[in-house]
């Protein structure tokens, strides 16, 4: 992608303002509304921008009247200074146009407007829109990280690119990191684009300014952001977030949320504002923001609950019955093989190659739709077998056979050697396998994580987890857990603890699955009897996909007859579940 050139100093360094006060003239990397005594090539691009340019470099444009929003909130003067630091092609600077416009009930045309794009041609579409407007706004092509930091503004407006880290690699990562470092904030490696970009924007602002941006939901829960999470509440006096129950983009499935900051010197809560959708939202109709403490750096997913149903979680997670997932045993990734397509096999495939049954290992088929009951027994083994499903891991014996032999060259032959996670072992051929676990566990799921038994006592695949339970546990966790944990809270945990991907799958981290909340040991046990006379009514309740009625069962079995949780507050837990998953759901409907 190419890059502009920055204007400089006769040093040659793109650098911070300097001048005396009151005199409008500036020598430093890029105009501010200032006579810039450097002169400067036109710009003269012609490439068309496609859809899948733009999100190759994360730029999705934020709709009018959300940059309208952020604006009417963050500009309070008409000499405010605006900067759009990733202003594709100006909706914050038109909004803020705008806002100053009906602020003095005149056109704009000393409006003090600053923004940056790295794309070519947002730029031209930017100097183009805002002509229209003030004659005074100044954009720039440059890469925002490529500008050094400092505090002269009043607001910085923006929606920065969100570029995961898989694909936020190379010189953009390491300028990214080095700007959040700067700004006293280490990120780690799995930080997407977002992230230092919003560190970076915050260094823009003078004492006491505001900061109103649009970000990727991440923000509230993903582990990469806990840093942001405790500079914001560490930066901002007030700290105020918008969160939608559907989409703000329908050209993307990352959901997102507005936030609003501004002051110094911390604060330790933030306020929320759920609204259902984008639709005719403005500062008027912003609901009664709801108050949550916020502990350093914890997740904010709280945001997306109604407190009072967060306060009776917070008051069931805090009883003897209930206890984390970790307390019964430990979750961890299947073997990786680096090529499933050649290492697992099916039946016909280990015929066609003549492989000994010595020289293979019985796996879990990869995926996880095969596990929607309560065990996966060694008859649901041999069905998915015989149904032709990869059941069989190659993994040879230290003495070759010719047939292994001849699979390995065939497997190099294409290939399969070359691939990282095959090159970095030796040898590339013998898969690392991990211990046999009691329990399955799917981390990638729509409904819910599924826990099952795992009675053939068959390997994994990474597309699951195991789970080995702890002594004394495992003969009731492998036959009553599956059960116990189709429970209210249990479900409401996993909304909470886990985050929502695209298409709105929910997706556990193996320390994050630890942290679900279960019923304890002494609980299970307690109503034991009751829980297995129960199997046979979920086993088929699942088949059937209907989890609702299995649920219900198990609270009333655990919590309603028992009386260790009130039905009023098994409601609200269950409203706010449903919420969760309905909210999730949604982002999947484009």
């Amino acid at each position: 992608m190419s890059r502009g050139e920055l204007e400089t100093c006769p040093k040659g360094t793109p650098h911070a303002p300097s001048y005396p006060q009151g005199k409008r003239t500036a020598c430093f990397g890029f105009h501010l509304g200032y006579p810039s005594p450097v002169n400067t090539q036109p710009l003269l691009w012609s490439t068309v921008d496609t859809v899948s340019d733009r999100k190759h470099r994360g730029a999705f444009f934020t709709p009018p009247h959300i940059a309208q929003l952020l604006s009417d909130w963050a500009i309070r003067t008409p000499l405010d200074r605006v900067l759009e630091p990733s202003c594709g092609e100006a909706s914050f600077l038109l909004a803020a146009a705008r806002t100053i416009a009906a602020r003095t009930q005149h056109h704009a045309i000393h409006a003090d407007l600053v923004g940056f794009d790295i794309h070519p041609n947002s730029v031209l579409a930017a100097k183009s829109a805002l002509a229209t407007v003030t004659d005074s706004a100044d954009i720039r092509q440059a890469d925002f990280f490529d500008i050094a930091a400092f505090p002269e503004f009043d607001v910085v407006l923006g929606n920065p690119p969100f570029i995961r880290y898989q694909s936020f690699v190379g010189d953009n990562r390491s300028k990214g990191l080095r700007a959040s470092l700067a700004a006293g904030v280490n990120l780690t490696g799995l930080a997407s684009s977002w992230a230092p970009f919003l560190i970076h924007a915050t260094q823009f602002l003078k004492r006491g300014g505001r900061l109103g941006f649009v970000l990727p939901a991440e923000l509230l829960a993903v582990k990469y952001a806990e840093p942001v999470r405790r500079f914001l509440m560490r930066r901002f006096a007030s700290v105020k977030l918008v969160v939608f129950e559907k989409l703000l983009f329908a050209g993307a499935l990352e959901d997102v949320v507005l936030l609003l900051a501004e002051g110094e010197g911390g604060c330790d809560h933030f306020d929320v504002y759920p609204v259902r959708d984008a639709a005719g939202i403005t500062l008027a109709t912003l609901g009664k923001a709801e108050s949550v403490v916020a502990g350093n750096g914890t997740k904010w997913t709280q945001a997306l609950v109604q407190q009072d149903a967060w306060r009776e979680y917070q008051s069931v997670l805090a009883t003897p019955q209930i206890e984390v997932f970790g307390a019964w045993g430990s979750a961890y990734l299947g073997a990786v093989t680096g090529n499933n397509s050649y290492f697992a096999l099916s039946d016909a495939e280990v015929e066609a190659a003549r492989l000994d049954k010595r020289d293979l290992v019985p796996v879990s088929p990869p995926g996880s739709r095969h596990l929607r009951g309560l065990d996966f027994s060694e008859a649901a083994w041999n069905s998915e077998r015989r149904a032709g499903k990869k059941c069989w891991l190659f993994y040879p014996r230290q003495q070759l056979s010719s047939f292994s032999e001849a699979y390995i060259k065939k497997g190099a032959a294409k290939r399969v050697d070359k691939a990282y996670k095959c090159a970095s072992r030796t040898p590339w051929y013998r898969v690392p396998l991990v211990p046999t676990p009691d329990l399955l566990l799917t981390y990638m799921d729509a409904d819910r994580p599924r826990l099952t038994a795992n009675g053939a006592r068959v390997r994994h695949l990474n597309s699951l987890y195991g789970v080995t339970l702890k002594q004394g546990r495992k003969v009731a966790g492998k036959e009553l857990l599956p059960v116990a944990t189709l429970n209210t809270v249990t479900l409401l945990g996993a909304e909470i603890v886990g985050r929502s991907y695209g298409g709105g799958l929910l997706k556990l981290e193996p320390r994050e699955a630890e942290q679900l909340p279960v019923p304890s040991f002494e609980v299970v046990m307690s109503i034991s009897e009751t829980l297995r006379a129960l199997r046979p009514q979920m086993a088929s309740s699942l088949r059937q996909g209907k989890l609702g009625a299995a649920v219900a069962a198990v609270d009333k079995a655990m919590w309603e007859d028992t009386g260790l949780i009130e039905e009023r507050i098994l409601a609200v837990l269950r409203d706010a579940r449903e919420f969760l998953y309905r909210r999730r759901m949604n982002r999947g409907k484009r």
